[in-house]
């Protein structure tokens, strides 16, 4: 990701329709499966700026963050979090069977990593048996943009994709399935107007002021939270997926 990226994700996280929306979504998703207790311990692998922690994520347990770039790790410590380490999800710095949850938001794409199914391998390793993770990945390839080049894409997925890379892994998934599906229409027009009239090469998808459509696009994003936990969408910009370590790992 371009270091400019990590500045911009920590000036909107907490106000922008694609983030609000989405964790709608994701709470939607894990209170469907995931039961907290006291000592419940959950890792953010590619915590990024830190926006997920310092919110949401803390409210199914003690919460610790991990990241590649210092960059991103600054920007964590900014929102008083303490609870980091400077590492990749391929190479995660905790014991076998020391998290209840895993979350990796929008990481397992980047460049940076260069073996998804290594990171996979590595979620599994440091859940406990029982334990759930929970991945968004940015879905067909061919939706590739000028904020790909941004973000420093290497792939992007769909929902098969994904199932069987969580089988490979020995995880047994219970939701895989698209997201961010009514307002796909939108961005496919951006994506084909994009091809016609190429953006600045130092753009992002995250620096488009929408303006008072903000509080509108978040809550169409919202709206399919109930989908995404319970039924899936046929097709959509996200994929959602939840698996589970079986208690016999």
């Amino acid at each position: 990701m371009e270091p400019q990226e990590y500045g911009l994700m920590f000036e909107v996280e907490t106000a922008h329709w694609w983030y609000l929306g989405m964790e709608k979504i994701t709470r939607a998703t894990l209170n469907q499966w995931y039961s907290v207790n006291f000592n419940s311990s959950v890792l953010d692998a590619g915590c990024g700026t830190g926006a997920a922690m310092s919110t949401y994520l803390a409210d199914y347990g003690h919460v610790t963050g991990i990241d590649v770039s210092p960059l991103a790790l600054g920007f964590c410590r900014k929102r008083n979090l303490t609870s980091l380490a400077l590492a990749s999800v391929t190479n995660i710095p905790f014991p076998p069977e020391s998290f209840d949850l895993v979350t990796s938001f929008d990481v397992l794409y980047e460049q940076a990593v260069r073996n998804d199914l290594a990171a996979l391998d590595e979620f599994f390793r440091v859940l406990r048996p029982g334990g759930l993770t929970l991945l968004r990945l940015p879905a067909y390839d061919w939706l590739r943009g000028q904020h790909d080049l941004t973000i420093h894409t290497a792939r992007r997925y769909t929902v098969p994709q994904v199932t069987q890379l969580l089988k490979d892994s020995g995880f047994q998934p219970l939701r895989v399935t698209y997201a961010n599906t009514f307002l796909f229409p939108l961005a496919l027009a951006k994506r084909l107007l994009e091809r016609i009239f190429p953006p600045d090469p130092s753009s992002s998808d995250l620096s488009v002021n929408v303006g008072m459509l903000n509080g509108l696009f978040k809550h169409v994003l919202a709206s399919e939270a109930f989908f995404v936990s319970r039924i899936g969408l046929p097709f959509g910009l996200s994929v959602i997926a939840l698996a589970r370590k079986p208690q016999t790992a």
